[in-house]
């Protein structure tokens, strides 16, 4: 494993995969016309580093910059939002392209509706999210987070009307707890990962996802780029990946880019579940303390993983300075490159590429990925700087310095 990174290629399964039409531009459309209901909505900006991409020795570099997403700074509200709504148009009975922003939050909906207490546990954006939702419905919200989590993030949470808390548990146990809190009366859970007899809720948030890379695909089409040959996601449990992979599957289906999904090295689950290929979910039962919070996540989603074994490419594991180097480049771009303020979760795959693409000794993953000057890259900055203070420390003050 040099310098920290390891590869594993995986060899997309041959014969039946799983139906990933849940994941259609049609299903993207529908979110995306949802979402387009809300007050604020605007497209987040897809980045072109053509000096970034120059300096790597590709042909373009594409980042998706969700720190502008409904001024939560992180593209969680999405998979939240969506999920909720649609909870809310199946216990009335309705379609949910009768429940715009304006009568999803009205006084009619509500009293036909009764109050109800949203629950979930998030590292920080996912929680954001489920209470920003349920402040907008004039309805409670109940948030549990795992420790270790920023007190800034808490914060924010909060600013919510939420009930949130961080708890003394690793993400995982957090989660377990928020699922018991949901079993009390008049209780719904909102969690971004499934289980058994859990599975409608997380599959409504992955297709919430599905907004943004909507809005990717139109992006590119107006900048003239066909599409990219590799796309490069960063997971926790998954869903944000299989979410854009099942997407750009079905949209490229004649000619699919190369997709690879990056994980920290202390809480990779998904790919020590893709480097045993034996069919089974493998977990992280290790200390999660990796400056990459929102992927501090040590058991996959089972719907995600589904859609990730079939059809993604590439698993990397990576280390810390690897994201550090990936906000400190982002953020200071050069030449006339636009500036994105990435977090540490959301330049984690950035940093993991530019790293590849020039440390020496990691060559030879960079030609397993089948990456030259012909590459066309994107990648989604998933949050801006939650935690001010980390981003600051790291960005101004070199903490987490690239190896030497």
């Amino acid at each position: 494993m040099a310098d920290g990174f390891e590869v594993v290629s995986y060899k997309r399964e041959t014969g039946r995969k799983t139906d990933i039409q849940f994941l259609s531009r049609e299903v993207a459309e529908k979110t995306t016309q949802f979402h387009k209901s809300f007050p604020g909505y605007c497209r987040t900006p897809l980045a072109r580093l053509k000096n970034a991409a120059k300096e790597f020795g590709v042909a373009d570099i594409f980042v998706k910059d969700e720190s502008y997403r409904f001024g939560l700074n992180a593209f969680k509200v999405l998979g939240a939002s969506f999920a909720i709504g649609q909870y809310i148009a199946n216990r009335l009975g309705r379609d949910l392209s009768e429940l715009p922003f304006s009568v999803m939050t009205s006084d009619e909906v509500k009293k036909e509706l009764g109050e109800i207490t949203l629950v979930t546990a998030t590292d920080g954006n996912h929680g954001r999210g489920v209470a920003w939702t349920a402040n907008q419905l004039g309805q409670r919200s109940v948030v549990y987070m795992p420790k270790g989590s920023a007190p800034e993030r808490l914060a924010n949470i909060r600013k919510e009307n939420s009930d949130a808390s961080i708890t003394d548990l690793r993400y995982d146990d957090t989660v377990r707890m928020a699922r018991k809190r949901a079993e009390e009366p008049n209780c719904v859970l909102v969690q971004d990962t499934s289980w058994d007899g859990y599975t409608q809720v997380p599959t409504w948030i992955i297709q919430g996802y599905t907004t943004m890379a909507n809005e990717i695909a139109q992006q590119l089409i107006e900048m003239g780029v066909d599409r990219p040959t590799h796309i490069f996601l960063q997971a926790g449990v998954g869903s944000m990946p299989a979410s854009l992979c099942g997407f750009f599957a079905n949209i490229y289906e004649d000619n699919q880019p190369v997709i690879t999904v990056v994980e920290p090295n202390k809480a990779d689950c998904i790919f020590r579940t893709a480097k045993a290929g034996d069919g089974k979910l493998h977990f992280v039962t290790e200390e999660m303390n990796t400056i990459m919070a929102g992927l501090a996540c040590g058991e996959p989603c089972p719907i995600a993983w589904d859609v990730l074994k079939g059809y993604c490419d590439h698993f990397i594991s990576f280390p810390d300075y690897a994201a550090a180097k990936g906000m400190r480049v982002l953020g200071n771009p050069m030449g006339d490159d636009p500036r994105v303020v990435s977090g540490e979760s959301g330049a984690s795959a950035f940093g993991c590429v530019a790293e590849i693409l020039t440390n020496p000794d990691l060559v030879s993953i960079k030609e397993e990925l089948g990456i030259d000057q012909n590459s066309r890259l994107l990648f989604v900055s998933t949050e801006g700087d939650t935690d001010r203070k980390n981003y600051r420390d790291i960005v101004w003050d070199g903490k987490y310095p690239s190896k030497k």
